[in-house]
């Protein structure tokens, strides 16, 4: 649970931030270290499916297939408890001694790291909800895609201005700070811009929002391929997600009277 403490600070700096927009040309590409990677991924709660020693249940795909075990990583604890409410509807005896585990996205990529010289490869798959994965498609076919499922765990963010030169994602800033968030969950965004929308009311509307993969962002962050400025990059946890963090924290002492 170490791996959230940090986002109380987070949630701070998105709620009393500054809004604009940063334009394209002024991002950087430059691969983050694992350290950078880990500090940027500690924040994000995720729920995975566990046995008794915390290893995770793993799938293996048909022989036939050429194609490495994976293991579900669940953006949402509701769904991790209903995925295994059905597994012990279906199959008791494996799913006796099994159960959700929370833990954070730093240490999904921390595990990855260990086992990526392994072999067969152990092949982490996040799970988003069907509500953001309906959104995220609902948007890409609105823009000329024609997709029958979202291929991915969506990311939503915003970009606001006239032109592909003014054209730009929108950040929040405190200080000299600056960060372009990254929500999980549309409804989040939507709030944003409403919040925009009062601050800067020309140039918010023009702005949209637009969907990006979340394996996308995070092959980015180690390969330096990807037009997103990584070091400002800030994932903001869903909803649910924050009220799961809000549980971890350790509730005030209350203050003790005065001695008369």
């Amino acid at each position: 649970m170490k791996s959230f403490i940090r986002w109380s600070t987070n949630l701070g700096l998105a709620s009393g931030a500054l809004l604009g927009a940063m334009l394209l040309n002024t991002l950087s590409v430059v691969a983050l270290t694992p350290e950078q990677i880990t500090q940027k991924l500690g924040p994000i709660p995720v729920f995975t499916v566990t046995d008794n020693q915390g290893a995770p249940l793993v799938s293996n795909p048909p022989k036939e297939q050429k194609a490495n075990p994976i293991a579900r990583v669940f953006l949402s604890q509701k769904d991790a408890q209903e995925f295994l409410a059905l597994l012990k509807a279906e199959k008791p005896d494996l799913a006796k001694n099994l159960q959700v585990r929370p833990l954070s996205m730093a240490e999904v990529y921390d595990l990855k790291l260990k086992n990526k010289d392994k072999q067969p490869q152990l092949d982490f798959v996040y799970i988003p909800t069907r509500k953001q994965s309906e959104s995220a498609l609902a948007i890409v076919n609105t823009a000329g895609a024609k997709l029958t499922f979202f291929p991915g765990t969506p990311l939503f963010v915003a970009r606001a201005g006239s032109g592909d030169k003014d054209n730009g994602l929108l950040t929040i800033q405190q200080g000299n700070e600056t960060a372009i968030p990254m929500f999980f969950e549309k409804e989040q965004l939507q709030t944003f811009l409403d919040r925009f929308k009062t601050s800067q009311p020309d140039l918010a509307k023009t702005a949209d929002i637009q969907v990006l993969l979340l394996e996308n962002i995070l092959d980015a962050m180690q390969n330096s391929k990807k037009d997103t400025s990584l070091e400002q990059l800030m994932l903001i946890p869903n909803t649910e997600a924050i009220q799961f963090l809000q549980t971890l924290r350790p509730a005030t002492a209350p203050t003790a009277a005065p001695t008369k």
